[in-house]
């Protein structure tokens, strides 16, 4: 199968199409034929050499994780009913499928062909495009995870999401709208309009104004830039509230910082196989989440998807087709 393949780290040019052996499904796995492949933050960070990286023992690896595609082989024990309440279940050679396949792990979905544990996957919906589905997995889970899990947002909180028009914000806009809360978000004028239709109650232009003298004070932070930006967000924290911190990086600096002002702080770490795509695809049914796309392109030059996503300005997530 052809495969995007890093062999060290480094940029752009670290990747390379490669022909490589198509893997076997093993015990409880399914084989993915790859429709499209989303691009994320932490697929380039690891092809950097951070991040999963660090544990990869040097070794080459396919790159990504997020898929969307069509079950295409099974391996043994897979389960022919629903497996688990968050919604896994057996399934057919054939059938139309979204998931998170391994992550962490350096088998990735960059290529023809994935094969991961069936309760990383979840079934598509008819009406949901195979772009937006492979946009979907690794950034609606983390936002789900970061603020239902992690921050426990409930209806009546205020949560400020800074980023909100990025892969992971967007989303979690549009998560933490559907669950109650009166949601401000931080991006640049052009996108404002965007952000008010996709839920946000006031948006802050990061560019003109300082976002701590205009906003009220929040129960939730939700820090997709890190740095400076995490340190300011602690002024608009209440007693008890918290603020999360996606760029790993910044975690530490954030809880000392948290300690310090008598607040929560945290990072956030996705999990295949946990909470969140179910949920996510109820709210797509029910008419509550739209997942955009930025841009396409085609598998080959997954090295120009990584350049546009290391500028860090895109509206919704890049997606690599197969």
């Amino acid at each position: 199968m052809r495969a995007i393949v890093c062999e060290q780290p480094g940029g752009p040019e670290a990747l390379s199409l490669r022909d490589i052996p198509t893997p076997e499904p093993g015990p409880g796995e399914v084989r993915v034929r790859v429709e499209a492949a989303g691009v994320n933050p932490i697929d380039w960070k690891t092809r950097s050499g951070l991040g999963p990286a660090r544990s990869f023992g040097g070794r080459p690896f396919v790159v990504g994780w997020d898929v969307a595609g069509v079950v295409d082989a099974l391996g043994p024990d897979v389960p022919a009913e629903d497996a688990e309440p968050e919604g896994a279940r057996g399934f057919v050679v054939g059938d139309p499928v979204l998931g998170m396949a391994r992550f962490p792990s350096p088998d990735g979905a960059y290529a023809e062909y994935v094969t991961a544990p069936v309760g990383h996957f979840r079934a598509r919906p008819s009406d949901l495009p195979v772009v937006e589905a492979a946009a979907l997995p690794l950034a609606g889970m983390t936002a789900w995870q970061s603020l239902v899990d992690v921050g426990h947002l409930e209806a009546g909180q205020r949560v400020l999401i800074h980023a909100a028009a990025g892969g992971v914000g967007h989303l979690a806009v549009q998560i933490a709208k559907a669950r109650g809360a009166h949601v401000i978000g931080t991006a640049s004028a052009a996108k404002h309009d965007l952000l008010r239709s996709l839920g946000c109650d006031q948006v802050v232009d990061y560019r003109t104004e300082r976002f701590e003298e205009v906003v009220e004070p929040v129960d939730l932070v939700y820090d997709l830039v890190g740095g400076e930006t995490a340190v300011r967000s602690f002024d608009l924290v209440r007693p008890g509230g918290m603020l999360i911190c996606l760029p790993t990086i910044a975690v530490e600096a954030a809880v000392r910082a948290a300690e310090q002002r008598g607040v929560k702080a945290s990072g956030a770490y996705v999990r295949a196989g946990g909470s969140g795509l179910t949920e996510l695809l109820r709210l797509h049914a029910d008419g509550r989440l739209r997942v955009l796309v930025a841009g396409t392109f085609p598998l080959e030059r997954a090295a120009d998807a990584h350049r546009l996503s290391e500028q860090g300005h895109t509206t919704g997530k890049i997606v690599l087709t197969v």
